[in-house]
């Protein structure tokens, strides 16, 4: 029975947490079925995406903080976007008021909404991270693989390299979560792989929905290539990572605020960053 209960209690946990990403995919099924007279599908969706944030900062389902750690993935994701589009590797054929250069401006909130659910996760598991690799080499690792989606139209795709990097730098960094009383732990590298299996998973439903397309998808709908859980377990790796760092350090700035106040520090259980020795 108490299995059950756990069980139930870490699936309410995570629904909580995807909130965000369901928004989108709802609205990616809406209208695919229902149209709005004279606005065209990628401006509604992206009139959606818009409602949908500010409500969750006005229900306090995210915090301002969490908000601008969202808008700085809106805008990593756009540019991607921005180049992946232009070098063919996907394409948004729908028309638009807001697409820029061939990208819808709701495409962002895709991105965003990775963020998002790290975020809302992190805090609602109360996540502590154990082995973290210094200051230093997780942001080295993030901004290689983040030029690697760049630079691999033109010297190669090293993105398994960076992958064994990663293994040879979190080998030793463990995730621990709360479910209920009980605290659980897992691999970092084994929850890298895991969302990014379950991204792919939406990939697959959002290109079904119409979301964007692959140029293997312009005639006929097919299953996005395996080979794409590596590209969005390399993603999770950045957002993770940036998440980290920026909650490590909001959680360094509060507490020298309440050394100068003079009041007592609080707990920070769910910013925890334990490094190594």
């Amino acid at each position: 029975m108490q299995f059950w209960r756990k069980l139930w209690v870490f699936g309410w946990k995570e629904a909580l947490s995807c909130v965000f990403p369901v928004i989108i995919f709802a609205s990616l099924a809406v209208t695919k079925v229902v149209q709005v007279p004279y606005v065209p599908r990628y401006d509604l969706i992206l009139m959606i995406c818009i409602v949908a944030q500010v409500a969750m900062v006005v229900f306090s389902l995210e915090t301002l903080d969490e908000l601008k750690v969202i808008c700085l993935f809106h805008i990593i994701g756009l540019v991607l976007e921005l180049y992946k589009v232009h070098m063919g590797s996907w394409s948004y054929p729908e028309p638009g008021w807001s697409k820029f250069y061939g990208v819808p401006l709701y495409s962002g909130f895709m991105y965003a909404s990775v963020a998002s659910y790290i975020c809302q996760a992190w805090r609602r598991f109360d996540l502590k991270i154990t082995g973290w690799p210094g200051r230093v080499l997780p942001w080295v690792i993030s901004g290689a693989i983040y030029l690697n989606f760049f630079t691999h139209h033109y010297i190669g795709d090293y993105r398994w390299i960076l992958i064994v990097l990663l293994c040879v730098i979190f080998y030793k960094t463990q995730v621990y979560f709360k479910v209920e009383e009980r605290t659980l732990r897992m691999p970092l590298l084994l929850s890298f792989l895991l969302v990014g299996f379950f991204i792919w998973l939406a990939e697959n439903i959002s290109t079904l929905l119409g979301a964007w397309r692959y140029p293997d998808q312009e005639h006929a709908w097919q299953m996005v290539h395996l080979g794409k859980i590596s590209s969005w377990f390399l993603l999770v790796v950045i957002s993770l990572i940036i998440v980290a760092q920026l909650k490590h350090v909001k959680g360094q700035r509060d507490r020298k605020e309440y050394v100068i106040s003079g009041t007592q520090q609080p707990e920070y259980n769910s910013e925890s960053i334990k490094r190594e020795s």
